[in-house]
């Protein structure tokens, strides 16, 4: 039973206001962005990719796209605009409801300033800013501090409307697998089991994408499962009001989930933090710069690594929105300096043993401690992940850098397809691409952060359109080199020039 949303607390950014006229506005933005696409840019405009199918008819799409959040969409875009078009887009979620903005996220507004852009690939009509503007106007565009998280979201359905994404919601794919020489689909949806078949595959599945949220194995073990939650769970907080609650981590997430428990009611939180301070600097704002957005994917792994033991060391600090937010209430406890040592069922309480030896008593838990990469914990690589190349199957870091998880993270070729361990084991494993957040350790970038999108989609796309017209490569030579030279007979004026040879 919901209890009434509290009035204390702080009050979020007002939502931006749709002029009167946004609808007319909208719709003529969106005829505009489809000129510029199918008249302006148009060229070059001729398909190249031969309708393929399997010998029994079957179809088989040149591409599916696991993911139709912001990194799927734009993805999606940019192989619409090489003139790779017969492609599906598989998303487990209803529409509307991709990716954290609407679900398990608790945060105000989005992170990154307001001014980034990413899916418009560079087209000013497709641009987040040009839809904000014609939506709310200039003047509401300028007194923003950032995007409120639900106006981020309108924007993605919109952009996937206008520019004709081929989305299949509520389809979670189960298994990847190799089969007639292409990839093979297993698929939940809601008409059952199905399958798909294609020749490229893309994993545009967010943060978790490549492995899955942490939980502390002693809260699994021995604590009920209705006692704790994921930060990430798509949870109502006003089902915990009256409650007092331990939040295990201080990342960006965790602050966010622990402000909207308290607005909505819970008795208490206290959140434990490791590090002894609250992080203040987020070293992926210092490196929004085209120098390195650009060319880390093309620096040597000793260099790569050298980065990322830095940017890692930062982790995710919290938004100024969200500390302000749990600081206003004297109900929040900040425990810095501690992580869980062992959690128990004690007296019908939740007890938590600190790593400072204090012991301390709640109703419910609240796991927001980050996420771990590991292909193994993904049903989809099953057939596959045993022999996923990682950063430490191929690089041994100085002693002075070694770092045990950036080691987890996939080797991945330049074009973000991933290296077998062993050559040659797992056919099928070539034809698949990461593009979440195990991509950042080799390319920088990944579909989980519309910051690095604007570099990270090219290589990508390079590398499988490149696959692809090496398959279809032979053909066109032959059609090619089957025209005929010009019939002399077939025009009088021809046949009025022509002169024969003497």
């Amino acid at each position: 039973m919901h209890t009434t949303k509290q009035s204390r607390g702080l009050s979020p950014p007002a939502e931006p206001r749709p002029l009167r006229d946004a609808a007319k506005r909208l719709a003529g933005l969106s005829e505009r962005v489809r000129r510029d696409l199918e008249i302006i840019l148009a060229y070059p405009g001729d398909d190249w990719l031969s309708p393929r199918g399997l010998p029994d008819g079957t179809h088989l799409y040149d591409v599916a796209i696991i993911g139709a959040g912001q990194g799927g969409l734009a993805t999606a875009f940019a192989l619409r605009r090489e003139r790779v078009t017969n492609i599906v887009v598989l998303d487990q979620m209803p529409r509307g409801q991709e990716g954290p903005w609407v679900t398990y996220s608790k945060m105000w507004t989005l992170r990154s300033p307001k001014h980034v852009t990413g899916p418009d690939l560079g087209i000013p009509s497709l641009a987040p800013r040009t839809w904000f503007e014609a939506m709310f106007g200039e003047e509401q565009w300028e007194a923003m501090g950032k995007w409120p998280r639900t106006t981020w979201q309108a924007y993605l359905d919109w952009y996937r409307d206008v520019v004709d994404i081929p989305v299949r919601n509520e389809t979670r794919v189960d298994d990847i697998g190799p089969q007639h020489g292409v990839l093979r689909l297993v698929m939940t949806t809601p008409n059952g089991t199905e399958s798909l078949f294609c020749r490229k595959v893309i994993l545009a599945t967010g943060i978790e994408g490549l492995g899955a949220w942490w939980l502390p194995p002693f809260v699994r073990e021995n604590i009920p499962a209705d006692r704790w939650t994921m930060c990430t769970d798509d949870v109502d907080s006003r089902d915990f009001a009256g409650r007092r609650i331990a939040v295990l981590g201080a990342g960006a997430t965790a602050w966010d989930r622990s402000a909207d428990l308290l607005e909505n009611g819970a008795d208490a939180v206290t959140m434990y933090m490791r590090r002894k301070q609250i992080l203040q600097i987020n070293g992926f704002r210092y490196l929004e710069k085209a120098g390195y957005l650009r060319h880390y994917a093309s620096m040597d792994d000793a260099s790569k690594w050298r980065w990322m033991t830095v940017v890692f060391r930062f982790g995710q600090p919290p938004t100024q929105d969200g500390v302000n937010r749990c600081g206003h209430f004297p109900n929040f406890m900040l425990h810095p300096g501690a992580s869980w040592a062992d959690a128990r069922m004690i007296d019908g309480a939740v007890e938590i043993t600190a790593t400072d030896n204090s012991v301390e008593r709640f109703d419910h838990l609240f796991i927001g401690s980050g996420f771990v990469i590991d292909p193994n914990l993904r049903p989809e690589l099953a057939r596959f992940a045993d022999n996923i190349a990682l950063w430490r199957d191929r690089y041994v870091p100085p002693p002075e850098r070694a770092d045990d998880t950036l080691g987890t993270y996939p080797y991945l070729n330049p074009d973000l397809s991933f290296v077998e361990r062993e050559k040659g084991r797992t056919p099928g494993l070539e034809s698949i691409y990461c593009f979440n957040y195990g991509a950042t350790v080799s390319n920088a970038h990944s579909g989980a952060s519309v910051t690095g999108m604007k570099y990270g989609i090219g290589p990508m796309i390079h590398g499988i359109t490149k696959a692809l017209w090496e398959e279809e490569e032979a053909a066109h030579f032959a059609a090619l080199d089957a025209w005929s030279e010009i019939d002399t007979d077939a025009s009088p004026v021809l046949q009025r020039l022509w002169k024969p040879p003497a």
